[in-house]
């Protein structure tokens, strides 16, 4: 479509033709603007970008920890799990008695 270095030498030539009164003007807007701007996002509950990789790399250990504990977890069942069936398979009078306690 357009040639992207052409573009920038007719901008060049643009800029270079302006009075220098209009040049200022528009470097003043420019400051006014991102004055304006740096103020209205001062005034938004915004976190830094360091903050933000902070909060990433916690949450991260945090799902690292809690998979860990998932994990455990589920061994810990299956180990209780090993206990309660065998206690079963010694003694299956007693606990059918209790089984039919419970219902």
């Amino acid at each position: 479509m357009f040639n992207p270095q052409k573009l920038e030498e007719i901008a060049k030539q643009v800029s270079d033709a302006m009075p220098e009164g209009v040049k200022s003007f528009g470097n003043e807007i420019d400051r006014k603007v991102k004055q304006v701007l740096q103020a209205q996002l001062g005034k938004l509950d915004m976190v830094s970008r360091e903050e933000f990789d902070v909060q990433t790399h916690v949450l991260l250990r945090t799902r690292e920890k809690l998979n860990q504990m998932e994990e455990k977890f589920a061994q810990l069942e299956a180990k209780l799990d090993q206990n309660n069936s065998a206690s079963t398979d010694k003694n299956p009078s007693e606990n059918n008695s209790t089984n039919i306690e419970k219902e």
